[in-house]
């Protein structure tokens, strides 16, 4: 499995009703623990816990406490002799609620809720064969929201195959980009949150996806409009309340490539993300990644880190 894949597995395990058996095994599936290893773990083979829990001998201790005791199942862990014999890496604790974790090694933590635990994936990547520097686990955001990127960008071309084309494949680009800057923007207050973008078009957009192009262009017809040019401009007043941005992000041609209900679905995940976790650094190395062929291609197999990335184009003033 690779990073992307993996995201994704812990994402849906995440959004699993908690199974305090199931757990450390369905974690485990998530990092690419084939069935047979499981079968031996669940057996009791290959499984000496010490603490009632789940240990991966050079791999991690896992265990599911009881409601409120996620710290104190931790420090067991971690004076668990077991731990200490199997030369655990990690550390795990969850009641479904909190989950913390440790990396014996460095002496990294996580502490937050179950469901946020998706947003540190990149701390675990070890436990998947992936040797991991401290930008790439910086950057687990970063690959989280391009993966989901990289998904609506597949729906459109396949429903928009003439964007594709390398005539129009410059259109695409820039909508990606103007996509990027209204998720960035309706997390860091450049929208005023009683206006964001994704609840606007989940809002005025139909479910069978037919009018998610027409009120997306609205949107960024607003954002191309003038303060002293809105009287004259006919937006309609959902549209209206969106600010306007200059720097040229919004200025061109304002098409928008059709939606079919899966990629509406997808920019909703999109934007269902907290894009102020984000470095605006990576922009347009995130364009670069969803939209390049051979980039697309090793999507997940690799990630370029922060420092090494090309420069994004400039932010649009507002």
């Amino acid at each position: 499995m690779n990073a992307v894949e993996i995201e994704e597995a812990v994402t849906a395990l995440a959004a699993t009703p908690f199974d305090r058996d199931e757990f450390p095994f369905a974690f485990l599936q998530a990092f690419g623990n084939k069935e047979t290893t499981l079968r031996k773990l669940r057996s009791g083979a290959s499984n000496k816990s010490d603490v009632g829990g789940l240990l991966q001998t050079s791999n991690i201790h896992i265990a599911v406490a009881d409601t409120g005791n996620v710290t104190a199942k931790l420090d067991a862990l971690r004076a668990s002799l077991a731990t200490t014999r199997a030369k655990a890496k990690f550390i795990l604790a969850t009641d479904g609620e909190a989950f913390e974790a440790e990396d014996l090694l460095s002496g990294e933590t996580v502490a937050c809720t179950f469901a946020e635990f998706p947003d540190h994936f990149g701390f675990f990547l070890p436990l998947a064969g992936i040797t991991t520097v401290k930008q790439v686990r910086e950057s687990s955001f970063d690959i989280r929201a391009t993966g989901r990127l990289n998904k609506l960008y597949v729906e459109l071309l396949n429903d928009n195959p003439d964007w594709g084309t390398a005539e129009r494949r410059p259109d695409m680009n820039h909508f990606l980009a103007r996509l990027i800057f209204c998720f960035f923007a309706e997390d860091t207050d450049i929208f005023h949150r009683s206006h964001p973008f994704t609840g606007t078009v989940e809002k005025m957009s139909d479910r069978d996806s037919s009018n998610t192009h027409e009120v997306i262009g609205e949107i960024f017809r607003a954002m191309n409009t003038a303060i002293t040019d809105r009287a004259a401009s006919a937006l309609p007043r959902w549209a209206d309340a969106f600010p306007y941005v200059n720097g040229g992000l919004f200025s061109g041609s304002l098409d928008v490539p059709r939606f079919s209900k899966i990629a509406r679905t997808y920019l909703l995940h999109i934007g269902s993300l907290d894009w102020r976790k984000i470095n605006p650094d990576i922009f347009g190395s995130m364009i670069q990644a969803v939209a390049d062929d051979e980039e697309r291609g090793a999507l997940g197999m690799h990630y370029t880190s922060v420092p090494n990335c090309p420069p994004s184009a400039p932010m649009a003033q507002i």
